[in-house]
């Protein structure tokens, strides 16, 4: 978006940047993915979409997000359009459902689709435009059945927009494979805006660089050929907004910031790239001390197991943590344990360390779903009465969880205490996600994340 004041009537021009956005809103595909990082104005583009419809009284577009709460979030698409729609006179509708409704009649409705489901509730459904938005968070299956409800009686012809970050094990990066260089990872530039048509033959998506040559192809109810449909991606990058970076120009720092993964996904706009060993973390990132400096914040972290191990079986074993926070910014890490326990060897385990740490240690106990789970963390809360301990669910996939980490490690920002334990917990944290037994990077991540969030800790009093 650009806004011009133009003389006394202070006119707002609402139009796309130059480059990728503008090549987004002006494809004919009947559906137009855009993305590949993060920053390039992916949201913004979505919301105009519809704008160039809106004087069809019978015209609706809707939003889809994963879950509501995406929907809701600050910088999401309903706070966003609160900042785009107005300008064109729309009045918004919060309850029972987000929308906009247009001078015309025509409307925009935000919705999600947080189960697979949900998709049932728009059976019947006749949507002219639907938007997409981080199209990698739904499924194949999800994104199919919409599809079905994409159709029109407005005199638009019915169409797919959709935004998304790279995610290398997402249905879409097969989807997209063809405008995606699949030895580095990133966009082929030529390639973008391209258009490509393709047909369904039963579970098959069968390719084709024009319509003709799927002309071939026909439908055996009724020996008519197959209607393709075209598809076009285009990949924008941080450097695309410009406006985005003149009015944050600290965001390319906290890309910049993010650990290796994330840094090549947000930023570079690869899609090729997993978390792998080596990745997350590694040894050299950190610098071993042989003194605790003064005025550290302290945290345990826990992962908790309670399988002894014998002649073969390879359990998860309990592993603790103890992260403290320097006054300068920093981090250290300046205890690791990890055991293979019975759940009395578990319990004494960790009431020992606790008594080890001393009070001004605050604890962080992970809570399984079911109950007992809850009774476990019942049990454990009870028996460490005194100390500053709290326990909460497991939020996130393990990677997500340990980013944090990983990001202060690669930033220098991490210092370890040498110790005894040193080397196999470099080891296993080297070997993360790969390794079969992550219970050490788990332990690491809840210490970790604890003390990011430290101020919300209470005493237990039980």
């Amino acid at each position: 978006m650009a806004g011009d004041e133009k003389g006394a009537a202070a006119q707002t021009v609402i139009r796309p940047q130059p480059g990728p956005q503008t090549t987004f809103l002006s494809s004919p595909a009947d559906i137009a993915i855009y993305g590949g990082a993060a920053g390039g104005g992916k949201t913004w583009a979505l919301l105009m979409e519809p704008l160039r419809h809106v004087g069809n009284p019978a015209f609706g577009a809707v939003f889809f997000r994963r879950n509501l709460t995406q929907v809701r979030n600050e910088g999401g698409l309903w706070d966003e359009s609160e900042k785009l729609y107005p300008h064109l006179s729309a009045n918004p509708r919060s309850a029972p459902d987000l929308s906009w409704t247009f001078p015309s009649g025509a409307g925009v409705a935000f919705a999600h689709l947080e189960h697979e489901k949900t998709i049932y509730n728009w059976q019947g459904s006749q949507i002219p435009l639907i938007c997409f938005d981080e199209l990698t968070h739904f499924s194949a299956k999800q994104f199919w059945y919409m599809l079905s409800r994409n159709r029109s009686m407005c005199g638009v012809r019915p169409y797919v927009r959709a935004t998304c970050n790279p995610d290398a094990d997402s249905w879409v990066a097969e989807f997209i494979a063809w405008w995606i260089d699949q030895e580095t990872g990133f966009s082929i530039p030529e390639r973008a805006g391209v258009l490509r048509w393709f047909i369904r033959i039963g579970d098959s998506i069968v390719w084709a660089d024009s319509p003709e040559e799927l002309a071939h192809h026909v439908n055996p109810l009724n020996g008519e050929p197959i209607p393709p449909k075209s598809v076009t991606f285009i990949p924008a990058k941080l450097s695309d907004n410009a406006l985005l970076m003149v009015a944050d120009p600290g965001y390319l720092a906290n890309l910049m910031a993010q650990p290796t993964v994330e840094r090549e996904r947000l930023l570079g706009g690869n899609w090729k790239i997993r978390p792998a060993a080596g990745l997350l973390f590694q040894r050299g990132w950190c610098e071993v001390v042989d003194a605790v400096p003064a005025g550290a914040r302290w945290m345990r972290g826990w992962d908790l197991a309670s399988t002894p191990k014998v002649e073969g079986n390879d359990p998860d074993a309990t592993a603790g943590t103890k992260i403290g926070r320097l006054p300068d910014g920093r981090y250290i890490v300046a205890h690791h344990v990890t055991d293979f326990l019975s759940p009395s060897g578990v319990e004494t385990l960790i009431k020992n360390t606790a008594a080890q740490d001393g009070q001004e240690t605050q604890i962080s106990l992970p809570q399984d779903p079911g109950q007992a789970g809850k009774s476990q963390v019942t049990s454990l809360t009870k028996m460490l009465a005194g100390y500053n301990v709290r326990a909460t669910p497991e939020s996130g996939d393990k990677v997500t969880r340990f980013s944090p980490f990983s990001a202060q490690a690669e930033a220098g920002n991490i210092l370890v205490l040498r110790a005894p334990w040193n080397n196999a917990w470099f080891s296993a944290l080297e070997s993360f996600p790969e390794a079969k037994h992550d219970d050490d990077a788990d332990s690491t991540s809840r210490a970790f994340n604890a003390l990011l969030n430290a101020s919300t800790f209470t005493l237990a009093n039980l």
